[in-house]
Parts: C-alpha cells; structure tokens; sequence
C-alpha cells in the first residue's frame, strides 16, 4: 500500500547523463522511465521536475561568462529538453505524461496551469514541470518545491548520487556521517546543501517533508513512495 497518494520527483539533470559528463544516456533514461511507471502502476500520482545540468548550468564556469538571466533561460530550456527525452521514454511503455512549461511553447509542451496540472494527476499521468520557475535566479529545487505546493504533493523525493542526507559529503569524506532524519532547520543552520536554502526555507514554512534518496539503487523511488525507511527524512 502506497504511503503517499501524490508525490514530487526531483532528478538532477546529471542523473539523465548516465556516467557521462554531458549530454542524454539513452539507457539510463529508459531505467528511469520503468522506476517510475512502476510506481505509476502502484496509484502513486506522479509530478517530476528534471534539472538541466547535463546540458547547460547556468552558474558554471561557461555560464559566468555570460549574463546570469541569459544564462538561466538557457538552463531552463535545457531542462525542457530533458522533460522531452522523460515524456518520450514514459510514452513508449505506455505511461501518459504530460510536459508542462513555465515558459510558454506551445508546440513543444503545454504551459503550466495549475488546475490543469492537478487534473492530469488525477487521471494517472505522469506530470513533468519543465522551465523551472519561469523566473532567473531560481533553481530547480526551488521550482520543485513551488509545484509540489502548488499540486498538493505529500512529499518532496529528492534523488541524488547518496544515500540520503550527511554531515559532510561523503564522496569527498568516508568518514561522513548520515541522518536518518534531520530538521528543515539543521539543514539550513549547518548549510548541509542537499537542497538550496531557498526550497528549505519553503519546504518548512509548508510543512512539506522532503526525503532525499540514492537513485543509482534500483527500485528506490518505488521503496520511498512505499514508505520504507530509505535515505533521509527532512522535517
């Protein structure tokens, strides 16, 4: 039995990359596609928002050269790219999706509506929020948050290269400790950076729970939305 009626996927646009630095592993996308049509098959409404770091990240080296709301449209419109390969790769197991932008395309997707994209949960398709916010300066963490609110998700998952939340990254320190659970406020106090502060801050004002997950161990956004005590619980 599904521990959530509703939830909010967050990927990293890396994650679409597979073990490349750059660009779309088209395997790993087709991975990701059955993760999540599984969990579609289970009732658990589903909404995804995808970063675009795979193709351009505004706040890199490249993306400092050149004006900083230039350089987050062009993040943006790359995480509409990812959305695309995300929809196709849903549609050719037969999941419904629907992409929705916040910056309006109406060739290539449909633009947000709010009421339009509960209805779309409702029905059982799978929503993917493209663009972000619409607006520069804000990250992908923050445009999941803002739609997860706006759609009445019970949680926010969040999937990263980790198994959940540490006191310092354990990539860089095998020494690190992980938490089970931890407080919005530990998050924020100790700069732990799972998300940007501004999502958190969102996130606790809410009162919606975050749980940060190791998407790399198949079968875990299917284990979250379950309600098995995977990764870290934010509170």
């Amino acid at each position: 039995m599904p521990a959530y009626k509703r939830i909010l996927l967050k990927l990293s646009g890396e994650v679409l990359a597979g073990g490349a630095q750059f660009g779309i592993d088209a395997d790993r996308v087709h991975g990701l596609a059955r993760e999540i049509a599984a969990v579609a098959a289970a009732s658990v409404q589903i909404g995804v928002v995808v970063g675009g770091g795979n193709i351009f990240r505004g706040v890199s080296s490249a993306g400092r050269k050149i004006d900083r709301v230039t350089a987050d449209h062009m993040g943006m419109l790359a995480t509409v790219i990812n959305s695309l390969a995300l929809s196709d790769a849903l549609e050719q197991i037969g999941v419904a999706t629907r992409v929705m932008t916040a910056i309006e395309m109406r060739p290539v997707a449909e633009p947000y509506i709010r009421r339009r994209a509960i209805r779309h949960l409702e029905k059982g398709r799978v929503a993917i929020f493209a663009a972000g916010t619409s607006n520069p300066y804000f990250s992908t963490d923050t445009a999941a948050t803002l739609r997860a609110l706006e759609v009445k998700a019970d949680v926010i998952v969040k999937a990263t290269r980790v198994d959940g939340v540490y006191d310092r990254d354990p990539l860089q320190f095998p020494g690190a400790v992980r938490y089970s659970e931890i407080s919005y406020l530990e998050v924020l106090s100790k700069g732990l950076g799972v998300m940007d502060s501004t999502a958190v801050a969102m996130c606790r004002d809410n009162n919606l729970p975050i749980v940060v997950f190791n998407l790399n161990t198949p079968g875990n956004i299917m284990r979250v939305a379950m309600g098995e005590p995977v990764g870290t619980a934010i509170h």
